[in-house]
Formats: structure tokens, sequence, C-alpha cells
């Protein structure tokens, strides 16, 4: 009975002492050498070991010790779980880096997750596609970026658009190099726009009349104005056109309408923008114009709307090596008061607008034109009195007619420049030679008195005089 009371009491002992020194993580006294490795304290690995996986992705990390316990900082980014006593199951759910740290008896070890993108399918695309070239992919969490260098201009502006189109909700930043590509990051276009009008109308009508005083009488088509008979006034003309003719005697006239119009126009623009590669730029030279807006509800009011009009050009470059490609849309639009409305009094002109979008690639100083955007446009107009216009010879009396005619020609030439800022050295000078406004010697030279005389002297005295051209000396 003594010896398994002792033997009891120094199993117990020995317990206290292991618990005591793992909670405090101090070394056990050494009083009890005999102290058994389990009862050591817990101490981590030197190193942190890092594990990657790509999201939606499993992976299996093996231990060479029996795993108690573990534990993951965000189980959003990634998953553990034990299998096996010396195996963990790792998913990987969204891009992220995070913790996991795993137990054992005697230690533990801690890893760091790295879950990256689905962009596995990405790298295998480009490898097939341009083999040989050296992209090289890196993604954050809401960004892929492309590195390294291309043979060519179009290898570097296809990569981008694959990335962008396997990515849509990531933003792509194309990183990649060409040989021959310049530093700078600074489009100038230069933008000139050409536009031509030419119009032409014609128009031809007769009006007859008769003013007797037993009768009166008048022909016409009510395409032109025409004479009107009043009882008071007699014949009252709104218009008396181009030819006029009337007999007193016989009381017989005519009101002939022949007139030919031509109009030309021309507008020539030439605007020049700054932008940085890849953010949009734009110019408008014009105007603005009211337009009056309803408002819904009981009160029924009036706010005032402004339409921008004039010409317009909006590009966006993007310099690829010794490329710029250019997202350009120049607008040309005028007002237009004939196809006009009128709304509670206000007279609300129509915009006749001609526009172009287009997407190019230039090299700098190299120039392309958008030509051929042509507007032609014919009307006839004629009108006819019944029967008396089919008559030979005469008939030509009843009939009337207007032919307008109108072409407009636009054309835009561009032409893209790389460029970069002044140094110190490179401004040139500014213009000083200027025509003086003052000419030297004005000022006080023909005035005495207060006008040119300072402290006026002693009688007989010179006077002393004012040169303002040099400073008052």
């Amino acid at each position: 009975m003594s010896i398994q009371r002792l033997m009891f009491g120094i199993g117990l002992a020995a317990s206290v002492l292991g618990t005591s020194g793992a909670a405090q993580q101090v070394q056990p006294p050494p009083a009890a050498p005999t102290a058994p490795a389990a009862d050591q304290a817990v101490q981590p690995l030197p190193g942190v070991e890092r594990v990657r996986l790509t999201a939606g992705r499993s992976t299996v990390v093996a231990t060479d010790f029996n795993i108690t316990r573990i534990a993951i900082t965000d189980a959003g980014v990634a998953d553990a779980v034990v299998v096996q006593p010396r195996e963990i199951l790792i998913d990987g759910k969204k891009p992220g880096t995070v913790s996991l740290i795993v137990w054992a008896a005697d230690r533990r070890k801690q890893y760091d997750v790295v879950v990256e993108p689905a962009i596995t399918t990405l790298e295998q695309h480009l490898q097939a596609l341009f083999p040989g070239e050296n992209i090289a992919i890196s993604v954050s969490d809401e960004a892929i970026m492309l590195s390294g260098q291309v043979s060519s201009t179009n290898v570097m502006l296809r990569a981008g658009e694959i990335a962008t189109a396997s990515a849509s909700k990531a933003k792509v930043i194309n990183l990649l190099q060409v040989p021959g590509g310049s530093a700078s990051q600074q489009v100038m276009l230069q933008v000139r726009f050409a536009e031509v009008n030419r119009r032409t109308l014609q128009e031809l009508g007769l009006s007859l009349f008769a003013l007797r005083q037993d009768f009166s009488a008048r022909s016409t088509t009510q395409q032109f104005g025409g004479p009107n008979f009043d009882q008071e006034k007699g014949l009252v003309f709104a218009d008396f056109l181009n030819l006029f003719y009337f007999n007193s005697e016989e009381g017989i006239g005519g009101v002939l309408r022949a007139l030919e119009q031509k109009g030309g126009f021309q507008s020539l623009a030439e605007p020049n923008l700054i932008a940085y590669n890849g953010q949009e730029a734009s110019f408008l030279a014009g105007g603005e114009f009211p337009v009056p807006v309803v408002q819904g509800g009981t009160s029924n009011s009036v706010t005032v709307v402004f339409k921008e009009f004039g010409i317009r050009l909006n590009f966006t470059p993007t310099i690829a090596g010794d490329v710029i490609r250019l997202k350009v849309r120049p607008e040309v639009s005028t007002l237009d008061f004939a196809n006009g409305i009128t709304l509670s009094g206000f007279r609300i002109p129509a915009l006749t607008t001609r526009r172009a979008e287009t997407d190019v690639e230039l090299r700098d100083g190299q120039s392309f034109a958008i030509a051929g955007l042509l507007d032609n446009t014919t009307q006839d107009d004629g009108q006819a009195i019944p029967i008396l216009s089919k008559l030979p010879i005469i008939g030509y009396l009843f009939q009337s007619k207007a032919s307008r005619a109108e072409q407009t020609e636009l054309m835009v030439l561009i032409t893209p420049r790389l460029v970069h800022p002044l140094n110190p050295d490179e401004v040139p000078q500014l213009p000083t030679t200027i025509r003086p406004f003052i000419k030297k010697g004005d000022i006080g030279q023909q005035l005495e008195g207060g006008g040119g005389v300072v402290d006026a002297p002693p009688a007989g005295a010179p006077a002393k005089k004012i040169n303002a051209a040099n400073g008052g000396k």
C-alpha cells in the first residue's frame, strides 16, 4: 500500500507541474529532470510556409505530426477541414490572404494561405495564342496587371483585349512594353473641321386678276400670295412678288413670281486638344440654347434646360508603343428653326447634326480624314389649277412650281502627336518688342505750369519738366 500511494503522489505532482508549465510557458524546475516531453511548453516553429491555390479549387496540406486543432482567420476567403490525422483540406473561395494555424500535442505551425483569382485559363490562352512572348500576370483584389516584354504593338493590344473579356468585373492594367515605345503619356490632337453648304432655290408662278365694275376675277394656285378683293379698298396685295402689272383702264393685271436664289456657307474650325493616355478629352465651339420643360403636378411650372450645339470633339487616346489608338467622335450641329416647334409661347429650334464615331491607329504625326459626310436634299413642289393647266400653251399660266436643292459636305482631318512638357532651358522667349502706346517725351514736354512743372521754380529760372516715359527722370 505504501509503494502504490507513493507512485500515485509522484504522478499527480508531475501532472500538476506539466499543466502549470503549459499555461505560463515556463520551463519545469530542475528538481524534476525526469518529466516527459509532453509536459514541455508549446514552441512555434520558425518561418511561415505559404500555400497558394486558385479560387474555386482545393488543395491538401500534409503535416509530419498528428493534428489536434486548427484555426483560420477568414472562412470567407478559404475554409480548412482536418480529413486525416496528418492532412488538412483547404478550399479557396475568393481572392485574398489568410492565416492558418495548426496545433499538435507538442508544437504548432502557421501557414499563409494565398487565394488567387482563377486566371489559370487566361494564362493558358495567352500562352497558346502568343507563344514565346514574355507576358506575366499579377492579380490583386479588383485588378489584373499584365507586364513584360512583347514583340509588337498588335500583341500588346490583343493581350489586353483578351484579359478584359475574360475578367469583365476586374480592371485590366496593361503594362506590356514593346520595342521602340515612347515615354510620353500625353497626346495632342490637331483637328480641322471643314464644312461647305450650298443652297439653290427656284420659284415660278403667275396670278391673273381682273377688277371691273360689273365683275371681279382672279386665278391663283395658292402656292404664292395673290391679290385679295375688298369692298372698300378694292385690291389688297400682301406681296407684289417680283413682277406686277395692272391696267387701270381695262381693270386687268397680273402678278408674276419668278425667283432664283443661290447661297454658300463655309465653316472652318481648328481645335487642338491634349489628353492623358487612356483619358477622354472633349472640345466644344458653339453655344447653348434654352429649352423650356413643363414640370408635372398641379402647378405646371416651366423650367429651362440648356442644350449644347456647335462643333464638338470627344476623343480617347491609347498609347501602345509607337502607335496611338484613337477613339474619336466628331460632331457638327446647327440650329434649325424651320423644323422647330412653339411651346407655351417659346420658339424651340431643332438641331441639324452630323456625327461620326470610329477607332483608328496612327503613328506620331500621321493624319487621317473622315470625309464623305455628304447631305444632298432636293425638293420639288408644284401646284396647278385642274383642267385649265392642261390646256395647250396657255396651261402654263395656271401652274406654279418651287424647286429647292441643298448640298452639305463635312470633312474632319485629325493628326495626333505625342507631346511632353518643356524643360526650363527649352522654353522659347516671349516677344517683348511692342509698339509703344505712349511715346517718349509726350507728357510734360508741351505743357507748362501744373501739367508739367514739378515744384515751380522762382520766376526767371528754367522749369523742371516730367518725362513720364522715362520714369519721371
